[in-house]
């Protein structure tokens, strides 16, 4: 998760009057992780290390954190300002560089990676590089870093756009950062559960107060609905007390919803 968290964040925290949408998505997003199993966080991964923390501390104890910052299972009791942050070096039971984290990951070792973007397109292409084009671009954004191998060699990938909207789920991305893999990937936004990749995208689930109509108007590509349409899952009042507990200055709020 790079260019997503980047480009979705305000300059200031905690102000939006109802997390439910941060906190559904965070829910769904640690209810990827099994326990057991082994999961990475790139740069600029602030949901991503949430979710991976609520995890731990919910149904997933057991799981083993490769976190980009060089730490190896730190303990994460907060959300801080940057996910590169070196205090998230804290009660690691080891060091690990990012080439030790691209081997695991290339040995198949790594099963779960969430993967933001600017934009990501029906056949869940992404782009976490520039609008217009690499030549001439109207925007630069954050770039690839690893994404486009990673995204490959993981087991499980997640697509995340915490603010959807018709400019980030789009018909065709303008560059493409990673390509899809022929794998039917998980694409989870703060409205809706799609599953992209070729022959098309799939709509899975959406949010208890939205509907087919704002679905629709919020996203930029066709799709088919699934026949058992379903509504996320709220996340049981533990799990929002945790989410409390991990991010008491509200970051998630100013990260997740609220796109057009």
């Amino acid at each position: 998760m790079t260019a997503a968290s980047v480009a979705a964040a305000a300059p200031s925290y905690g102000r939006i009057a109802d997390p439910r949408a941060a906190d559904r998505l965070l829910w769904r997003m640690a209810l990827e992780i099994a326990d057991g199993a082994v999961v990475a966080t790139g740069v600029a991964s602030p949901l991503a290390v949430l979710a991976i923390a609520l995890a731990r501390a919910t149904h997933a104890p057991r799981l083993t954190y490769l976190a980009c910052v060089g730490s190896l299972n730190p303990a994460v009791s907060s959300l801080l300002g940057s996910s590169e942050d070196l205090a998230y070096l804290a009660g690691r039971s080891g060091e690990i560089s990012i080439p030790d984290l691209f081997d695991h990951a290339r040995r198949g070792r790594v099963d779960n990676v969430f993967f933001g973007a600017v934009e990501v397109d029906a056949l869940g292409r992404t782009n976490l590089s520039a609008a217009g084009s690499l030549a001439r671009p109207s925007v630069k954004f954050p770039g690839v870093v690893g994404a486009c191998s990673l995204r490959r060699w993981c087991r499980r990938p997640v697509l995340v756009v915490p603010r959807q909207g018709r400019r980030s789920l789009v018909p065709q991305v303008a560059v493409r950062s990673t390509e899809d893999d022929a794998r039917r990937t998980p694409l989870f936004t703060d409205l809706a559960t799609f599953t992209v990749g070729a022959p098309g995208p799939v709509l899975e689930a959406i949010a208890p107060d939205s509907s087919l109509d704002e679905v629709r108007a919020r996203t930029g590509f066709s799709y088919a609905v699934a026949g058992h349409l379903r509504s996320f899952p709220e996340p049981p009042d533990a799990v929002v007390e945790t989410l409390r507990a991990l991010d008491p200055a509200g970051f998630r709020g100013e990260l997740v919803g609220a796109a057009s």
